[in-house]
């Protein structure tokens, strides 16, 4: 247990700067700027990143380990398999670009026309902050973090919860570290103007973001829900423009309440159809590429027959997997591989939730994506390979599964 805490607390640590946090690398870089401006304002910011995180992280934690003991077989990321949690989660993004952009303010108060004031509501912004990047993190796993997940799902609750509240203290601790001890952040450039002009920059990340957020969705549920999604992204940008406004209004003390009625109005009508619509569509056709459709029976039928098997277990979410996918899996050298040992190559598609996959995932002893397992052709055990691939990683391990000397 003790390992497996220390495992998921490293590997919190190098989650910080995996791709997967890269959709929130703008809030977060915009608080340590912030940290500049007093002890209290410091202490504030690290207290309510460490605590959203933390309590984001017991929820999903909490609500992962409900699910399985239920029994419903999922995994690390279970959340992003719901076409439903995409679309929710790219209009958050979307309004959190929007909020940098200074289209409109939440949790800050408006000190003078066009000015904000940054010393309040710092607590609640980094919360939220935290418990934003921990929902965004978990499409992939870190080095250490596979199997402490691992480990941690076929455990009793309660060590369970403890290896997660290990990988939440290890994601927030170099950010809260920064904040509760100001020396650290002595290296941080001294604020003013050029502030403003940063958080509006660090706005378009966001927006890459919500791109990607969208491209998943349509991956998962088809033209319809993308057409869904897009026609409510219009909406909601809509209705931040007119909150703004009716911000400004409020503080010149002329007539806001009907501007803020429509803001209401408009995020109803933005919201309330995406259930229905989303759940309704239909995926769209998977690319056409030399590989198998993966599945337990699959694997079974063809393992020590001759033949070595690679295994990609995969979900378009997965930004660790995609990045793979291009620097190894789609390379000539891999493909080369491939066709010169006759290694199968299958593929086990996670973007929507498959039961038979989160089972073979905890059967190998890992809770999160990318996986890779080679299967041997002489049957023997399974080998898995790194999280993070290179193209001669994957030929050396096709080559020995396959038997061929290098």
């Amino acid at each position: 247990m003790l390992t497996a805490m220390l495992a998921a607390f490293a590997g919190g640590i190098i989650l910080n700067f995996m791709p997967c946090v890269f959709p929130v690398i703008s809030l977060k870089a915009l608080g340590l700027i912030r940290h500049a401006e007093g002890p209290t304002q410091i202490r504030q910011e690290g207290f309510g990143f460490l605590l959203g995180t933390v309590v984001t992280m017991m929820i999903l934690a909490g609500a992962l380990l409900a699910l399985r003991a239920g029994g419903t077989a999922v995994g690390w990321g279970f959340q992003l398999q719901s076409p439903l949690v995409i679309a929710f989660l790219a209009l958050v993004i979307l309004g959190a670009a929007l909020n940098l952009l200074g289209v409109f303010e939440v949790g800050l108060s408006l000190q003078r026309a066009g000015e904000i004031e940054v010393k309040r509501g710092a607590f609640i912004r980094a919360a939220l902050t935290g418990a934003l990047a921990i929902i965004v993190a978990t499409p992939c796993a870190a080095p250490f973090m596979a199997g402490a997940i691992g480990y941690a799902l076929v455990q009793p609750p309660a060590v369970a919860l403890a290896v997660f509240f290990a990988l939440a203290l290890g994601f927030a601790a170099p950010f809260s570290l920064i904040s509760l001890f100001p020396s650290l952040g002595k290296w941080l450039p001294r604020p003013g103007a050029w502030m403003d002009t940063l958080k509006r920059g660090l706005a378009f990340p966001m927006f890459g973001a919500f791109g990607w957020l969208v491209w998943v969705l349509a991956q998962q549920a088809g033209m319809t829900a993308l057409a869904a999604i897009l026609a409510a992204s219009v909406v909601v940008s809509f209705a931040a423009w007119l909150y703004g406004m009716a911000q400004q209004r409020r503080f010149a003390g002329r007539e806001h309440k009907v501007l803020f009625a429509a803001t209401a109005v408009l995020l109803i009508a933005a919201i309330v159809p995406l259930p229905s619509v989303v759940k309704s569509g239909s995926a769209l056709p998977a690319a056409q590429i030399a590989e198998l459709k993966w599945s337990p029976q699959t694997v079974a039928e063809n393992r020590g027959h001759g033949k070595a098997i690679f295994v990609d277990f995969t979900a378009s979410w997965c930004i660790t997997c995609q990045v793979n996918e291009r620097t190894s899996l789609s390379t000539q050298a891999v493909k080369t591989a491939l066709v010169q040992t006759g290694t199968l190559y299958m593929v086990a598609d996670s973007t929507k939730f498959n039961a038979d996959i989160d089972d073979a995932l905890n059967e190998l002893g890992q809770g999160s994506l990318p996986l890779y397992v080679v299967y041997p052709a002489d049957g023997s055990a399974p080998k898995i390979l790194p999280q993070v691939l290179t193209p001669s990683i994957v030929v050396n391990a096709l080559n020995q599964a396959s038997g061929k000397k290098t």
